[in-house]
């Protein structure tokens, strides 16, 4: 099954891009894979400290997840999968593509403010032109209605 790789974070288009994941796969039969990335700085502290850190960072991703993965199930009939890496965003994004033969496409969600569309569809569209599946950017101001056209 092809799935819809998104990217979790605590960004306002990330929503735009969780939408039009999961009407995708509703509507060619795929599934949705949702990554959220812990950067490592979150955790340069104690080696204690660190794990209590890096255990939150995990629940509250999961936390934000499941109200993703509610909508998902209720409105689209999508059961997304989650995936926690550490590291560098755009590393570990195009390692979890290297390493997911089933992902088929990344979809990012671009920013709307006057700093352009986001530190994460700048650096992957750079390098668009080796990945291994294609990148779909969504609008961040694209409206619900807009999402169910083209999707």
């Amino acid at each position: 099954m092809r799935k819809f790789l998104v990217i979790l974070d605590d960004t306002r288009e990330c929503l735009n891009a969780m939408r039009f994941a999961a009407m995708r796969a509703a509507k060619t039969g795929g599934g949705v894979e949702i990554l959220s990335v812990i950067p490592p700085d979150e955790f340069n502290h104690w080696i204690g400290v660190g794990e209590i850190m890096r255990e939150e960072a995990r629940e509250r991703i999961r936390a934000h997840f499941e109200v993703f993965a509610k909508w998902m199930r209720d409105k689209q009939g999508v059961e997304p999968e989650l995936v926690i890496r550490e590291g560098e965003p755009v590393p570990e994004i195009l390692a979890q593509i290297r390493e997911d033969p089933d992902v088929g496409v990344l979809v990012l969600g671009a920013g709307t403010d006057k700093n352009g569309p986001g530190p994460l569809v700048t650096q992957l569209s750079r390098s668009s032109g080796t990945l291994p599946v294609p990148i779909t950017i969504v609008p961040g101001e694209l409206s619900k209605e807009g999402l169910e056209a083209v999707t």
